[in-house]
């Protein structure tokens, strides 16, 4: 009976695979409901591949043609980049752990001379400040940007850089290296999937107003900073997140389109006039198109032909749920963005102060991680390059032995915030301030100020007043601690 016991283990088995079956994801189920919930598992590289080209250049069609995406793209500068750009605040030391004043302001001086126009960049179109709202654009439209550390005898420092755009590092170039390295869209990588070397086209494939070659300039990994926007562990190239909300925008489109021949349509045309015995009726004339004239004016009636109805024509466009419809839809594109709905739309209708902070705290967050990846990415890396060349050129007076000391001692100021409220932000500083769990630094940074820099101008600011005999009501960081200005807590209608 050994066949039997096995038959009825077997039967058991299967019975407790097919409740376990049951208890799986339901994100996972394969029945009807789900038959259109496409899915694969292949690598990011193999998933992008095919993709990248079309969703670049859909996405920069949507910059230039669709106003939401240029706001988005103009938020992203606006508050990234700001209008002083990412700064730099040398804060290297000497072996007494005092501030070296003398080495760090030549570190600063330098730079901003390096910034300005004509100087940084190797066009000599741009200052430094213009190549970060550059950055941060062609990060976000298509998802990638190539910037170049090139070595030149044009300046004084020795070091520019030169961008170029995503289509130059050939996607279509998948291949195994002579080292045996692998090539995967134009970047080649070791064992670790680490980058060694880009392959740029040397001309821009697709342009058509000069001849190009598609000859391949294999550039060393580092020489050049490919920034892009990293969403899965072995991602080799960056995608637009624009492409997220790629569909939603196109759909929007197509929706105002159609609402807006729609009513252009019931704003021109009148009616119809109809016949039982399909007589045609001309009116007062022909237009070209062979449709009836029928001139109208105010306070008159006219008589038609015997036989002859009026049938008016009177669609209602846009409909009434075009307002609601439109706005959930764009709800969906700012999730997509990553963006507050308000900050996208322009629409400050029905928003109070709790709200819309809520709203741009949020914005914040995502605008300091993008900060944030500036700084790693492009800001720092370019900054080492630079004050490496500005030594070894003598363009800065510092020994090259203490390059270390002086790179890896500075602070990168990002732009300030403004508040929705200034009275209720300079309270909540204060009574932080009063409890221990907020600094002048801190503080400082949310405005963009080194708190070094802050204090220097209070000092400046005192002396002055001492020189002239100025005495003020108060006295920043004197005795007495900051006190909260009146009206601290009140409420306010928000409405």
């Amino acid at each position: 009976m050994a066949w039997y016991d096995n038959l009825l283990r077997r039967r058991t088995q299967d019975k407790k695979q097919v409740r376990l079956n049951q208890r799986t994801f339901q994100g996972a189920s394969t029945g009807r409901l789900f038959s259109d919930f496409s899915s694969t598992s292949a690598s990011a590289d193999s998933e992008i591949q095919p993709n990248l080209r079309i969703l670049r250049a859909r996405s920069r069609e949507l910059a230039r043609n669709d106003s939401y995406v240029a706001r988005y793209l103009n938020l992203m500068i606006s508050n990234v980049v700001g209008k002083s750009g990412i700064r730099i605040s040398s804060k290297a030391r000497d072996d007494n752990g005092k501030l070296d004043m003398s080495a760090n302001q030549q570190i600063e001086s330098a730079w901003k001379q390096w910034c300005k126009k004509g100087i940084a960049v190797a066009n000599g179109r741009m200052s430094f400040l213009d190549a970060q709202k550059l950055m941060v654009e062609t990060l976000y439209r298509d998802g990638e940007v190539l910037i170049q550390h090139i070595p030149t005898n044009s300046n004084k420092f020795g070091y520019m850089i030169r961008f170029f755009e995503a289509d130059h590092l050939d996607e279509d170039y998948n291949d195994i290296a002579s080292n045996g390295n692998s090539i995967k869209m134009g970047v080649e990588v070791d064992s670790f999937d680490k980058p060694v070397a880009y392959y740029l086209f040397k001309d821009h494939p697709y342009d058509t107003l000069h001849s190009r070659t598609r000859k391949h300039i294999r550039v060393p990994a580092e020489e050049l900073l490919h920034i892009y926007l990293c969403n899965r562990p072995e991602q080799t190239r960056g995608v637009s997140p624009i492409s997220t909300a790629m569909a939603n925008i196109k759909m929007l489109n197509g929706y105002y389109e159609a609402e807006i021949v729609a009513a252009r349509t019931a704003a021109s045309k009148m009616g119809f006039f109809t016949s039982p015995d399909g007589n045609s009726y001309v009116g007062d004339g022909v237009e070209d198109n062979y449709a009836p004239v029928m001139s109208a004016s105010a306070g008159t009636f006219e008589q038609l032909p015997s036989g002859m109805q009026f049938q008016q024509f009177d669609p209602t466009h846009p409909s009434t749920a075009f307002d609601s419809f439109t706005k959930s839809i764009l709800r969906s594109i700012a999730s997509g963005l990553n963006i507050s709905y308000h900050s996208l739309s322009n629409d400050l209708t029905s928003v109070n102060y709790s709200s819309i902070r809520q709203g741009a705290l949020e914005d914040r967050a995502a605008y300091q991680i993008a900060q944030q990846l500036m700084v790693d990415h492009m800001i720092e890396p370019i900054f080492k390059k630079w004050l490496e060349s500005s030594i070894s050129s003598g363009a800065i007076n510092l020994p090259i032995g203490k390059f270390d000391k002086f790179s890896n001692s500075t602070n990168y100021v990002c732009r300030e915030w403004s508040w929705i409220d200034p009275l209720k932000e300079m309270n909540a500083h204060v009574v932080g301030l009063q409890n221990g769990i907020t600094t002048y630094t801190e503080i400082a940074a949310s405005k963009g100020i080194d708190a070094e820099e802050l204090m220097e101008m209070h000092q400046k600011e005192k002396d002055l007043m001492d020189q002239y005999g100025i005495k003020t009501a108060y006295q920043p960081f004197g005795n007495k601690q900051p006190v909260p200005a009146e009206g601290y807590g009140e409420t306010e209608d928000e409405e």
